[in-house]
């Protein structure tokens, strides 16, 4: 499977964000998206969503050898911003979750299992969520796309608010998932893309550039990354 991107572009009034941004995704390995505040990750990931159109070009996802365009279903995004329904404890909420789309994993956690495994204490989990903090709120929205498990998985700022035992049982998960997934986050913490990913992508200038995935695990790597947005920040200084 693989989400292919071809001319993607998207402006805001004069400002051209996305200036025809293309790569091809594979399944199988965990994509980190990296780049300059600003650089349009968020823009990006708003475009694959359908959180609103990109303004020319082409997103396909192909199965089998057969390309069809990305349909809204096909898309889970955690926001960094997490919106849940506040009214219902996390527990009745992923119950809820659980019945309507019937376990497609097929893992059989119950709604406490789920929980437990982002870390959602015990006497938390029959809370409303109104009361949840941001970091409580935005493990119960990723839950959502653990257990629906769309093909294209999309994570904003991902692990941020975890604890350190929560994040990595996540991070262990996402591995598990990435054989049957397309998964790309951003973020901002090299380390945590040289951890977690298999290939890194930089958007840069409104377009997307990868990098040598061999040189992830090398001393090279952050200096290799912080040289390649330099010279983003050297190219767009007024001559």
């Amino acid at each position: 499977m693989e989400l292919i991107l071809q001319d993607v572009k998207k402006s805001f009034g004069e400002k051209q964000v996305l200036k025809g941004a293309g790569y091809t995704f594979s399944q199988s390995g965990i994509y980190g998206l990296l780049g300059r505040n600003g650089a349009g990750k968020t823009t990006l990931f708003n475009c694959l969503s359908g959180e609103f159109p990109a303004d020319s070009g082409t997103v396909l996802l192909s199965d089998g050898g057969k390309q069809r365009p990305l349909a809204q279903g096909d898309v889970g995004y955690v926001l960094s911003t997490p919106v849940v329904p506040e009214f219902l404890t996390g527990y009745e909420f992923v119950k809820f979750f659980l019945e309507i789309s019937g376990d497609p994993g097929g893992t059989g956690r119950t709604p406490d299992d789920w929980l437990a495994l982002v870390g959602i204490d015990k006497e938390d989990r029959h809370r409303l969520m109104q009361g949840y903090s941001h970091g409580m709120k935005n493990k119960v929205q990723m839950l959502c796309f653990l257990i629906g498990r769309p093909p294209v998985i999309l994570l904003d700022e991902p692990l941020t608010s975890f604890d350190v035992v929560a994040a990595l049982e996540m991070k262990n998960l996402l591995r598990e998932m990435k054989d049957d997934h397309i998964i790309i986050f951003s973020t901002h913490i090299l380390q945590l893309a040289a951890d977690l990913c298999d290939q890194i992508v930089i958007l840069n200038h409104g377009l997307l550039e990868s990098v040598d995935p061999d040189l992830i695990h090398t001393p090279e790597f952050e200096s290799r990354i912080i040289d390649i947005l330099r010279d983003s920040d050297a190219q767009e200084a007024p001559q």
